[in-house]
């Protein structure tokens, strides 16, 4: 394999883990007992299957599919209730939020007419507003 090749499937790799370890926050409540240890261990303590699967006395292959009919069962959940997707858009907004505050308090500093910043302001609120609705 040629090193762009390898580069893209540690990407890839890199980005499931993230998205599995972020529905896994979300939805872990809804796993059972033995999907969420399999998924812990997997993702967050960065057990082999090998190595789950000596710990917990199962087969590689029962780790391996506890640990595909949990990602379908969180993917399937996100699907349906749009937790995560809701989640990722108010944190994007709150940054958004953050930038604007900074930014005001930089015109502040700066000595920028106060009737300047009411613009700014609007958009702060109207932001605020998209969040609670």
């Amino acid at each position: 394999m040629n090193l762009t090749i390898i580069q893209e499937v540690k990407r890839m790799n890199l980005e499931k883990m993230i998205e599995v370890g972020q529905l896994f926050e979300v939805y872990k409540d809804l796993l059972t007992d033995k999907q969420k240890e399999i998924v812990s261990l997997y993702y967050e303590e960065d057990y082999s299957l090998g190595e789950i699967s000596e710990n917990l006395n199962v087969s590689r292959q029962g780790v391996y599919d506890t640990l595909k009919r949990a990602e379908k069962v969180m993917k399937d959940y996100e699907q349906k209730l749009h937790l995560l997707s809701e989640l990722q858009k108010k944190e994007e907004t709150v940054k958004n939020i953050i930038e604007k505050i900074v930014d005001i308090k930089q015109d502040l500093l700066h000595n920028i007419d106060c009737v300047d910043l009411i613009p700014k302001l609007d958009e702060i609120e109207d932001l605020c507003r998209g969040i609670i609705e």
